[in-house]
């Protein structure tokens, strides 16, 4: 890649605009949806120029004022009134000689004053100012944002975050470097590192050294911005060893063909929960408070769902700032996009990645449930319903909870869509009676796109339920009814009963099948989670094995120092029939 950005910068000093001497470069950034353009250059005298004009004006005023800039002189102005400006641009005028300011296109015309400045400004175009001659770059690649992360660990793959404009994370160069301590003391060096690429795993002889990134930002053509360097603010530091994920990964080293389908479902634990006293104290008092914080946990987290090679991933307690800023630049660096859809006064939501050369996204039709159960025609029944149990009514209006459906497009075989659901239900153990409303909601919802506005598309419902196998939350989803006298509708006792016959048209398995748990934790352990799917559509060709019981719990429970949440992965391989 290098050398290609080197012949590049080589091409450039042959073509006939680079052939004038000392071109330097005059930067304009040009966006249709804003008003205003922006232009940038430094002057022969080294001060440098910024000026904003409106994309319609007449390119002769902008030369014009470019003009006057240029016979300021370096001199910095101070805050004026408009008066003074005039008087003092007037004055410079008298005193210096205002240059020639002309625009030339590429092929060497001049380009006419009435052009608009948005048409006039174009790439490869040369701006004339007196003697010196400037290239215009029109929205040139730049970096706004490169970030590293602030906990690095030998073994663990490092994925900065690349915000780029006119430019895509893809298309840049990427070179690493490490620190290098000289042996009799002094500065340190820095050497660059044997691998390239937008992700590096530190290897575990960088152990106590820094890391720099140094990123050219490119467009996917010929065109690369100035690179920007970012340093780590830590050393690497050791990896805990073994994780309970390495077993699991060798079953999923390779993306599985066009025909299938890689599932995932996890809860990652929300940091929004993990750092309360509460959870330091009484839900995970056997975790070391280092392994329950984010930086640490996200670096084990990167790793295992990178190394599951999904085609699909449905997470569930994904906090905003961790899907923003590190689920979705790591996983995009491994080819998957990410949609995210956070909870209403929650700080955690729902995120959902697909493989961007398996799908393309179609639509995405994400409701709260409280919202839909209220405002939508499609629910009134339902809502008519739960009305007559202003107790359970008052109770699932007050819940956050929300769902994510995205329906996704092959690109391969355009002929084959999938409904993907993703949800995080209730949570409370008495709860049961919440719950079978909330997946109502959700059904009838899934039914409405899947049926009605994708008539027949096969559906994949992944999340955490948190309904085990005994539940009628579970009977519901898989039977297509629950009675109006299941046990769950009393859950939280008789003043709480909510009796109603429900329904659902599909035919739903759970394609991981009842795992003895998919949550671990010191009080309780237990299965929760779940990816559903269409079994008149959809065929399980492999389940992913779960940790063994050892594993799980090698330091007492989960989360832990090789284990990043509180619940396990559910992976599993797919295929249309």
């Amino acid at each position: 890649m290098w050398r290609r950005l080197r012949s590049f910068l080589r091409g450039l000093r042959g073509s006939p605009a680079a052939a004038l001497p000392a071109m330097e470069r005059a930067v304009v950034r040009c966006v249709p949806s804003e008003p205003k353009l922006s232009l940038r250059f430094v002057l022969p005298d080294g001060s440098a120029r910024h000026m904003q004009r409106d994309q319609a004006e007449p390119l002769g005023r902008a030369l014009a004022r470019i003009a006057t800039n240029a016979a300021k002189g370096p001199g910095k102005a101070g805050k004026k009134s408009k008066k003074a400006r005039a008087e003092a641009e007037a004055e410079a005028a008298e005193a210096v000689p205002v240059p020639a300011v002309r625009l030339f296109s590429r092929e060497g015309a001049a380009v006419p004053e009435e052009v608009p400045n948005a048409a006039a400004w174009q790439d490869g175009a040369v701006l004339h100012i007196g003697p010196a001659r400037y290239r215009v770059e029109r929205n040139p690649p730049a970096l706004t944002e490169l970030r590293l992360p602030r906990s690095l660990l030998a073994g663990f793959p490092v994925c900065p975050k690349v915000s780029a404009e006119f430019a895509a994370p893809q298309h840049c160069l990427f070179r690493w470097f490490r620190e290098q301590r000289p042996a009799g003391g002094g500065a340190a060096a820095w050497v660059e590192a044997a691998a390239a690429g937008r992700v590096f795993t530190p290897p575990t002889a960088l152990v106590g050294l820094r890391l720099k990134l140094r990123c050219t930002p490119g467009d996917g053509g010929q065109r690369y911005g100035p690179a920007r360097e970012v340093e780590s603010c830590g050393p690497v530091e050791a990896g805990p060893g073994a994780c309970t994920f390495d077993g699991r990964h060798l079953y999923t080293g390779r993306v599985c063909g066009h025909g299938s389908v890689r599932a995932v479902t996890y809860n990652i634990l929300a940091d929004t929960y993990a750092q309360t006293e509460f959870s330091r104290t009484v839900l995970y008092p056997y975790c070391a408070p280092y392994a329950l914080e984010i930086d640490y946990r996200q670096n084990l987290l990167k790793k295992e769902l990178a190394g599951y090679s999904a085609d699909l991933i449905c997470l569930q307690e994904v906090d905003k700032s961790v899907f923003v800023d590190s689920l979705a630049p790591a996983l995009d660096a491994f080819g998957l996009e990410g949609l995210f859809k956070i909870k209403e006064k929650q700080h955690e939501g729902l995120a959902t990645f697909y493989r961007r050369d398996k799908f393309s996204l179609l639509s995405q039709h994400d409701i709260a449930f409280s919202e839909a159960l209220l405002g939508e025609p499609l629910h009134k029944e339902l809502c008519d319903q739960l009305a007559k149990y202003p107790l359970v009514q008052e109770k699932v209006l007050q819940r956050s909870s929300v769902l994510q459906v995205s329906v996704l497009q092959s690109t391969t075989d355009p002929s084959r869509k999938l409904c993907v659901a993703n949800t995080h239900l209730y949570w409370h153990p008495k709860g049961g009676n919440i719950r079978l409303i909330q997946i109502a909601v959700a059904l009838s919802h899934i039914k409405h796109v899947a049926c009605d506005l994708y008539p027949s598309i096969p559906v994949i419902f992944c999340g955490d339920f948190n309904s085990t196998p005994s539940s009628g939350t579970y009977s519901f989803i898989s039977s297509g009814a629950i009675a109006e006298d299941h046990e769950d509708w009393v859950s939280n006792g008789e003043e709480e009963r909510c009796s109603m016959a429900l329904s659902h048209p599909f035919k739903l398995l759970s394609a991981c099948g009842e795992p003895a748990y998919t949550n671990y934790v010191g009080g309780f352990h237990g299965c929760l989670d779940y990816i559903f799917i269409d079994k008149n559509a959809l065929e399980v060709e492999q389940v992913i094995p779960l940790p063994s019981h050892e594993e799980v719990t090698a330091h007492q429970a989960l989360p832990s120092v090789s284990h990043p949440s509180d619940h396990i992965a559910l992976i599993c391989d797919l295929k249309w029939k």
